[in-house]
Protein backbone atom coordinates (compact mmCIF):
# COMPACT_ATOMS: atom_id res chain seq x y z
CA UNK A 1 0.00 0.00 0.00
CA UNK A 2 1.29 3.82 -0.64
CA UNK A 3 -1.27 4.83 2.05
CA UNK A 4 -1.87 3.82 5.78
CA UNK A 5 -4.44 1.51 6.57
CA UNK A 6 -7.88 3.76 5.61
CA UNK A 7 -10.02 1.19 8.03
CA UNK A 8 -7.98 0.16 11.24
CA UNK A 9 -10.99 -1.64 13.29
CA UNK A 10 -13.57 -3.73 12.68
CA UNK A 11 -15.64 -1.41 14.66
CA UNK A 12 -14.96 1.21 12.11
CA UNK A 13 -18.58 0.62 10.69
CA UNK A 14 -22.14 2.51 11.07
CA UNK A 15 -24.32 0.91 14.07
CA UNK A 16 -27.01 -0.14 11.54
CA UNK A 17 -24.90 -3.15 10.08
CA UNK A 18 -25.26 -4.16 13.39
CA UNK A 19 -28.72 -4.02 14.19
CA UNK A 20 -29.32 -5.13 10.81
CA UNK A 21 -26.55 -8.17 11.48
CA UNK A 22 -28.36 -9.14 14.18
CA UNK A 23 -31.98 -9.58 12.36
CA UNK A 24 -30.00 -11.40 9.22
CA UNK A 25 -28.09 -13.54 11.82
CA UNK A 26 -31.55 -14.54 14.13
CA UNK A 27 -34.12 -14.37 10.77
CA UNK A 28 -32.60 -14.68 7.67
CA UNK A 29 -29.63 -16.46 8.09
CA UNK A 30 -28.07 -18.50 4.35
CA UNK A 31 -29.53 -15.60 2.56
CA UNK A 32 -27.03 -15.27 -0.67
CA UNK A 33 -26.35 -11.73 -1.30
CA UNK A 34 -24.55 -9.28 -4.36
CA UNK A 35 -23.71 -5.95 -4.15
CA UNK A 36 -22.58 -3.67 -6.99
CA UNK A 37 -20.72 0.17 -6.93
CA UNK A 38 -21.88 2.65 -8.63
CA UNK A 39 -20.12 5.99 -9.09
CA UNK A 40 -22.76 8.69 -9.62
CA UNK A 41 -20.04 11.76 -10.03
CA UNK A 42 -18.43 12.48 -13.22
CA UNK A 43 -14.86 11.20 -12.84
CA UNK A 44 -12.10 8.49 -13.35
CA UNK A 45 -10.38 6.30 -10.94
CA UNK A 46 -6.77 5.54 -12.07
CA UNK A 47 -5.48 2.15 -12.18
CA UNK A 48 -3.16 2.74 -9.31
CA UNK A 49 -6.23 3.93 -6.87
CA UNK A 50 -7.69 0.91 -7.96
CA UNK A 51 -5.00 -1.16 -6.87
CA UNK A 52 -4.59 0.99 -3.39
CA UNK A 53 -8.26 0.42 -2.77
CA UNK A 54 -7.81 -3.15 -3.68
CA UNK A 55 -4.55 -3.32 -0.74
CA UNK A 56 -6.69 -1.36 1.24
CA UNK A 57 -9.40 -3.85 1.25
CA UNK A 58 -6.63 -6.64 1.68
CA UNK A 59 -5.41 -4.70 4.66
CA UNK A 60 -9.53 -4.92 6.17
CA UNK A 61 -9.63 -8.52 5.48
CA UNK A 62 -6.65 -9.34 7.79
CA UNK A 63 -8.64 -7.47 10.85
CA UNK A 64 -10.49 -9.63 13.73
CA UNK A 65 -12.67 -8.09 16.48
CA UNK A 66 -10.84 -7.92 19.80
CA UNK A 67 -12.52 -9.34 22.90
CA UNK A 68 -12.43 -5.42 24.03
CA UNK A 69 -14.23 -4.48 21.33
CA UNK A 70 -16.92 -7.01 21.45
CA UNK A 71 -17.37 -6.24 25.15
CA UNK A 72 -17.84 -2.80 24.18
CA UNK A 73 -20.79 -3.65 22.18
CA UNK A 74 -22.46 -6.17 24.09
CA UNK A 75 -22.46 -4.00 27.19
CA UNK A 76 -23.23 -0.36 24.91
CA UNK A 77 -25.91 -1.87 23.12
CA UNK A 78 -27.77 -4.05 25.26
CA UNK A 79 -30.46 -4.81 22.21
CA UNK A 80 -27.24 -7.02 20.79
CA UNK A 81 -27.60 -10.76 22.05
CA UNK A 82 -24.79 -12.95 23.14
CA UNK A 83 -25.03 -15.31 20.33
CA UNK A 84 -24.40 -12.11 17.79
CA UNK A 85 -21.56 -11.11 19.45
CA UNK A 86 -20.46 -14.52 19.77
CA UNK A 87 -20.41 -14.97 15.66
CA UNK A 88 -18.40 -11.65 15.66
CA UNK A 89 -15.93 -13.20 17.42
CA UNK A 90 -15.10 -15.56 14.70
CA UNK A 91 -16.35 -13.29 11.34
CA UNK A 92 -14.00 -11.92 9.50
CA UNK A 93 -13.75 -9.79 6.08
CA UNK A 94 -13.20 -12.14 3.25
CA UNK A 95 -11.07 -10.95 0.39
CA UNK A 96 -12.71 -13.74 -1.97
CA UNK A 97 -15.65 -11.86 -1.32
CA UNK A 98 -14.45 -8.56 -2.20
CA UNK A 99 -13.86 -8.14 -6.30
CA UNK A 100 -12.81 -5.09 -7.25
CA UNK A 101 -11.62 -4.26 -11.15
CA UNK A 102 -11.19 -1.69 -13.43
CA UNK A 103 -13.95 -3.03 -15.16
CA UNK A 104 -16.69 -0.21 -15.32
CA UNK A 105 -16.48 3.12 -17.47
CA UNK A 106 -15.81 5.07 -14.02
CA UNK A 107 -12.55 3.00 -13.84
CA UNK A 108 -13.86 0.64 -10.68
CA UNK A 109 -15.92 -1.93 -10.16
CA UNK A 110 -16.92 -3.20 -7.18
CA UNK A 111 -19.06 -6.23 -6.31
CA UNK A 112 -19.53 -8.50 -2.94
CA UNK A 113 -20.79 -11.97 -3.39
CA UNK A 114 -21.36 -14.08 -0.57
CA UNK A 115 -23.85 -14.84 2.22
CA UNK A 116 -25.87 -11.66 3.06
CA UNK A 117 -24.98 -11.77 7.03
CA UNK A 118 -21.24 -12.15 5.64
CA UNK A 119 -20.69 -8.94 3.25
CA UNK A 120 -23.37 -6.79 4.64
CA UNK A 121 -20.82 -5.22 6.68
CA UNK A 122 -18.45 -4.45 3.34
CA UNK A 123 -20.29 -2.00 2.20
CA UNK A 124 -19.17 1.22 4.54
CA UNK A 125 -16.02 0.52 5.26
CA UNK A 126 -15.16 0.26 1.36
CA UNK A 127 -17.03 3.32 0.76
CA UNK A 128 -14.37 5.27 2.91
CA UNK A 129 -11.85 3.04 1.62
CA UNK A 130 -12.60 4.62 -1.73
CA UNK A 131 -13.75 7.96 -1.53
CA UNK A 132 -10.34 8.50 1.29
CA UNK A 133 -7.90 7.10 -1.52
CA UNK A 134 -9.51 8.63 -4.36
CA UNK A 135 -8.86 12.43 -2.41
CA UNK A 136 -5.42 11.68 -1.16
CA UNK A 137 -4.10 10.33 -4.39
CA UNK A 138 -5.71 13.56 -6.37
CA UNK A 139 -2.64 15.36 -5.31
CA UNK A 140 -4.85 18.07 -3.58
CA UNK A 141 -5.14 16.47 -0.14
CA UNK A 142 -3.27 18.67 1.83
CA UNK A 143 -5.00 21.70 0.48
CA UNK A 144 -8.57 19.43 0.81
CA UNK A 145 -7.70 18.93 4.42
CA UNK A 146 -7.12 22.77 5.53
CA UNK A 147 -10.40 23.67 3.20
CA UNK A 148 -12.32 20.98 4.91
CA UNK A 149 -10.92 22.54 8.59
CA UNK A 150 -11.93 25.75 7.74
CA UNK A 151 -16.08 24.40 7.18
CA UNK A 152 -15.67 22.55 10.07
CA UNK A 153 -14.33 25.48 12.13
CA UNK A 154 -17.48 27.79 10.52
CA UNK A 155 -19.87 25.43 11.14
CA UNK A 156 -19.22 25.28 14.96
CA UNK A 157 -19.01 28.90 14.95
CA UNK A 158 -22.51 29.47 13.80
CA UNK A 159 -23.94 26.55 15.90
CA UNK A 160 -22.04 28.01 19.10
CA UNK A 161 -23.71 31.52 17.83
CA UNK A 162 -27.00 29.72 17.02
CA UNK A 163 -27.16 31.60 13.65
CA UNK A 164 -27.41 27.23 12.71
CA UNK A 165 -29.94 25.49 14.84
CA UNK A 166 -30.55 21.94 14.10
CA UNK A 167 -31.43 20.60 17.51
CA UNK A 168 -31.13 17.30 17.66
CA UNK A 169 -28.43 15.98 15.38
CA UNK A 170 -25.87 13.58 14.53
CA UNK A 171 -22.96 12.97 11.94
CA UNK A 172 -23.56 10.50 9.94
CA UNK A 173 -20.53 10.86 7.04
CA UNK A 174 -18.53 8.05 7.73
CA UNK A 175 -19.24 6.48 4.24
CA UNK A 176 -18.00 9.55 2.02
CA UNK A 177 -15.59 11.21 4.45
CA UNK A 178 -12.98 13.22 3.12
CA UNK A 179 -10.81 11.16 5.91
CA UNK A 180 -10.28 9.24 8.83
CA UNK A 181 -8.38 12.47 10.06
CA UNK A 182 -11.42 14.79 9.34
CA UNK A 183 -13.78 12.70 10.72
CA UNK A 184 -11.75 12.51 13.67
CA UNK A 185 -11.00 16.30 13.99
CA UNK A 186 -14.88 17.01 13.72
CA UNK A 187 -16.19 14.83 16.51
CA UNK A 188 -13.37 15.89 18.97
CA UNK A 189 -13.60 19.21 18.15
CA UNK A 190 -17.81 19.61 18.57
CA UNK A 191 -17.10 17.33 21.59
CA UNK A 192 -14.64 19.93 22.86
CA UNK A 193 -17.55 22.75 22.04
CA UNK A 194 -20.10 21.12 23.94
CA UNK A 195 -22.35 22.00 20.80
CA UNK A 196 -26.23 21.98 22.00
CA UNK A 197 -28.21 19.06 20.31
CA UNK A 198 -25.11 16.94 18.94
CA UNK A 199 -26.06 13.25 20.16
CA UNK A 200 -23.29 11.24 18.56
CA UNK A 201 -22.40 9.35 15.41
CA UNK A 202 -23.41 6.61 13.06
CA UNK A 203 -19.75 5.06 13.18
CA UNK A 204 -19.09 2.84 16.39
CA UNK A 205 -14.93 3.14 16.19
CA UNK A 206 -15.64 6.93 17.36
CA UNK A 207 -18.63 6.50 19.06
CA UNK A 208 -16.38 4.11 21.12
CA UNK A 209 -13.58 6.72 21.05
CA UNK A 210 -15.27 9.79 22.23
CA UNK A 211 -17.68 8.26 24.66
CA UNK A 212 -20.44 9.62 22.49
CA UNK A 213 -23.86 7.56 21.35
CA UNK A 214 -23.45 5.32 18.11
CA UNK A 215 -27.05 6.18 15.75
CA UNK A 216 -28.58 4.26 13.32
CA UNK A 217 -31.36 1.72 12.96
CA UNK A 218 -31.96 0.01 9.74
CA UNK A 219 -31.30 0.84 5.63
CA UNK A 220 -32.80 0.30 2.40
CA UNK A 221 -30.80 -3.56 2.13
CA UNK A 222 -33.39 -4.93 5.09
CA UNK A 223 -36.67 -4.07 3.24
CA UNK A 224 -34.89 -5.19 0.34
CA UNK A 225 -34.44 -8.67 1.53
CA UNK A 226 -37.37 -9.31 4.06
CA UNK A 227 -39.57 -8.17 0.80
CA UNK A 228 -37.74 -8.78 -2.39
CA UNK A 229 -35.47 -12.06 -1.81
CA UNK A 230 -38.50 -14.11 -1.21
CA UNK A 231 -40.45 -15.04 -4.55
CA UNK A 232 -43.01 -16.55 -2.72
CA UNK A 233 -43.75 -12.48 -1.43
CA UNK A 234 -45.25 -10.06 -3.54
CA UNK A 235 -42.83 -7.06 -3.13
CA UNK A 236 -45.29 -4.49 -3.03
CA UNK A 237 -45.60 -5.34 0.78
CA UNK A 238 -42.11 -5.24 1.45
CA UNK A 239 -42.44 -3.39 3.97
CA UNK A 240 -44.89 -5.23 5.70
CA UNK A 241 -42.53 -8.03 5.72
CA UNK A 242 -39.72 -5.37 7.21
CA UNK A 243 -41.67 -4.55 9.92
CA UNK A 244 -42.67 -8.29 11.15
CA UNK A 245 -39.28 -9.29 10.68
CA UNK A 246 -37.73 -5.78 12.73
CA UNK A 247 -40.41 -5.92 15.22
CA UNK A 248 -39.96 -10.13 16.11
CA UNK A 249 -36.26 -9.24 16.56
CA UNK A 250 -36.38 -6.02 18.46
CA UNK A 251 -39.86 -5.61 19.82
CA UNK A 252 -40.19 -1.92 20.90
CA UNK A 253 -36.23 -1.48 20.63
CA UNK A 254 -34.50 0.27 18.29
CA UNK A 255 -37.10 1.59 16.28
CA UNK A 256 -37.08 3.80 13.35
CA UNK A 257 -38.17 3.05 9.95
CA UNK A 258 -37.08 4.18 6.56
CA UNK A 259 -39.92 4.85 4.44
CA UNK A 260 -38.63 5.36 0.95
CA UNK A 261 -37.02 1.73 -0.63
CA UNK A 262 -40.07 0.96 -2.97
CA UNK A 263 -42.01 4.67 -2.11
CA UNK A 264 -43.28 6.03 0.63
CA UNK A 265 -47.17 5.24 -0.23
CA UNK A 266 -46.67 1.94 0.05
CA UNK A 267 -44.70 2.22 3.03
CA UNK A 268 -47.98 3.52 4.20
CA UNK A 269 -50.16 1.22 3.41
CA UNK A 270 -48.01 -0.96 6.02
CA UNK A 271 -47.60 1.52 8.37
CA UNK A 272 -50.59 0.74 10.61
CA UNK A 273 -51.32 2.11 13.96
CA UNK A 274 -50.06 -1.30 15.51
CA UNK A 275 -46.19 -0.53 14.04
CA UNK A 276 -46.94 3.02 14.42
CA UNK A 277 -46.95 2.82 17.52
CA UNK A 278 -44.32 0.43 18.21
CA UNK A 279 -41.38 2.17 16.28
CA UNK A 280 -40.09 5.58 17.87
CA UNK A 281 -40.30 7.20 14.28
CA UNK A 282 -39.60 7.20 10.59
CA UNK A 283 -36.73 7.89 8.49
CA UNK A 284 -36.73 10.82 5.43
CA UNK A 285 -33.96 9.58 2.64
CA UNK A 286 -35.62 11.06 -0.48
CA UNK A 287 -37.42 13.66 -2.49
CA UNK A 288 -38.52 17.06 -0.62
CA UNK A 289 -38.46 16.68 3.40
CA UNK A 290 -41.31 19.37 3.90
CA UNK A 291 -43.77 17.27 1.79
CA UNK A 292 -42.92 14.48 3.31
CA UNK A 293 -42.79 15.62 7.03
CA UNK A 294 -46.36 16.79 6.58
CA UNK A 295 -47.54 13.87 5.03
CA UNK A 296 -45.94 11.11 8.26
CA UNK A 297 -47.87 14.42 10.12
CA UNK A 298 -50.89 13.60 8.87
CA UNK A 299 -50.53 9.77 8.90
CA UNK A 300 -49.72 10.00 12.93
CA UNK A 301 -52.75 11.98 13.43
CA UNK A 302 -55.20 9.58 11.14
CA UNK A 303 -54.17 7.18 13.47
CA UNK A 304 -55.10 8.50 16.41
CA UNK A 305 -51.24 9.19 17.45
CA UNK A 306 -49.79 12.49 18.79
CA UNK A 307 -46.97 13.32 16.09
CA UNK A 308 -44.99 14.93 19.24
CA UNK A 309 -44.70 11.30 20.58
CA UNK A 310 -42.95 10.04 17.59
CA UNK A 311 -39.25 11.45 15.71
CA UNK A 312 -39.04 12.11 12.45
CA UNK A 313 -35.61 11.46 11.05
CA UNK A 314 -34.10 13.53 8.59
CA UNK A 315 -30.80 12.11 6.39
CA UNK A 316 -31.20 13.02 2.77
CA UNK A 317 -28.05 15.18 1.21
CA UNK A 318 -28.51 18.01 4.50
CA UNK A 319 -26.17 20.43 5.58
CA UNK A 320 -26.86 22.84 9.28
CA UNK A 321 -28.92 25.54 7.46
CA UNK A 322 -30.92 23.43 5.62
CA UNK A 323 -31.53 21.05 8.79
CA UNK A 324 -32.04 24.02 10.58
CA UNK A 325 -35.25 25.33 8.55
CA UNK A 326 -36.37 22.04 8.60
CA UNK A 327 -36.58 21.92 12.46
CA UNK A 328 -38.33 25.55 12.47
CA UNK A 329 -40.85 24.34 9.93
CA UNK A 330 -41.72 21.41 12.29
CA UNK A 331 -40.98 23.06 15.63
CA UNK A 332 -43.91 21.95 17.93
CA UNK A 333 -45.54 19.27 15.78
CA UNK A 334 -43.25 16.55 16.02
CA UNK A 335 -40.03 15.07 17.05
CA UNK A 336 -37.49 16.54 14.69
CA UNK A 337 -34.13 14.89 14.35
CA UNK A 338 -30.96 14.92 11.89
CA UNK A 339 -28.14 12.41 10.41
CA UNK A 340 -25.79 14.57 8.82
CA UNK A 341 -23.09 13.16 6.85
CA UNK A 342 -20.96 14.45 3.95
CA UNK A 343 -21.68 18.48 4.68
CA UNK A 344 -19.98 17.66 8.33
CA UNK A 345 -16.95 15.60 7.17
CA UNK A 346 -16.89 14.79 3.73
CA UNK A 347 -14.76 17.44 1.93
CA UNK A 348 -15.67 21.22 1.39
CA UNK A 349 -15.92 20.91 -2.28
CA UNK A 350 -15.67 17.99 -5.11
CA UNK A 351 -17.16 15.58 -3.20
CA UNK A 352 -17.78 11.98 -5.00
CA UNK A 353 -21.65 10.69 -4.88
CA UNK A 354 -21.08 7.05 -4.71
CA UNK A 355 -23.07 4.24 -3.39
CA UNK A 356 -22.74 0.63 -2.91
CA UNK A 357 -26.09 -1.30 -2.68
CA UNK A 358 -27.53 -4.98 -3.12
CA UNK A 359 -28.57 -6.09 -6.61
CA UNK A 360 -29.58 -9.69 -5.82
CA UNK A 361 -30.28 -12.27 -3.29
CA UNK A 362 -30.22 -15.91 -3.77
CA UNK A 363 -29.71 -14.79 -7.51
CA UNK A 364 -33.11 -13.12 -7.50
CA UNK A 365 -33.00 -9.03 -8.64
CA UNK A 366 -34.00 -6.28 -6.09
CA UNK A 367 -34.40 -3.21 -6.34
CA UNK A 368 -34.29 0.42 -4.71
CA UNK A 369 -37.53 2.16 -5.82
CA UNK A 370 -36.83 5.44 -3.83
CA UNK A 371 -39.18 8.83 -4.43
CA UNK A 372 -36.12 10.49 -5.96
CA UNK A 373 -35.51 8.35 -9.34
CA UNK A 374 -32.26 9.33 -9.39
CA UNK A 375 -31.35 7.17 -6.68
CA UNK A 376 -33.28 4.30 -7.59
CA UNK A 377 -30.69 0.95 -8.36
CA UNK A 378 -31.05 -1.76 -9.92
CA UNK A 379 -29.14 -4.02 -12.70
CA UNK A 380 -32.60 -6.30 -13.95
CA UNK A 381 -35.04 -3.95 -15.70
CA UNK A 382 -38.02 -6.23 -15.92
CA UNK A 383 -37.90 -6.57 -12.29
CA UNK A 384 -38.14 -3.01 -11.98
CA UNK A 385 -40.78 -3.08 -14.42
CA UNK A 386 -42.51 -6.05 -12.47
CA UNK A 387 -41.99 -4.12 -8.64
CA UNK A 388 -43.88 -0.99 -10.34
CA UNK A 389 -46.83 -2.92 -11.79
CA UNK A 390 -47.25 -4.86 -7.97
CA UNK A 391 -46.87 -1.31 -6.30
CA UNK A 392 -49.24 0.17 -8.66
CA UNK A 393 -52.00 -2.58 -9.02
CA UNK A 394 -51.64 -2.53 -4.75
CA UNK A 395 -52.10 1.39 -4.48
CA UNK A 396 -55.41 1.58 -7.03
CA UNK A 397 -57.16 -1.76 -5.47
Amino acid sequence: MKLKPIITSLLENDLYKYSMGQCFFHRHNGKQAEWAFRCRSDVHFSPEEVQEIREQAEWYASLRYTEEELEYLHSAYPWLRKDYTDFLRFWHPRMEEIIISEDAPCGLSVRFKGSCLNVSPYETPVMAMITETHYRMSGRYDAMLAEYKAKAEDNISKLKQGIYAPGIFSEFGFRRRLSYEAQDYFIRRIKEENIPGFIGTSDVFFAKKYGIKAAGTMAHEFVMLAGQSYPERNPAYSNRFMLESWTSEYGILNGIALTDTIGTEPFLKDFTQYYASLFSGVRHDSADPYEWGEKMIAHYKALGIDPMTKTLLFSDSLDLERATAISRHFKGRAKVAFGIGTALVGPASGALNIVIKPVAFDGLPVAKLSDAPGKNMCEDPEYVEYLKRSIKWRLEH
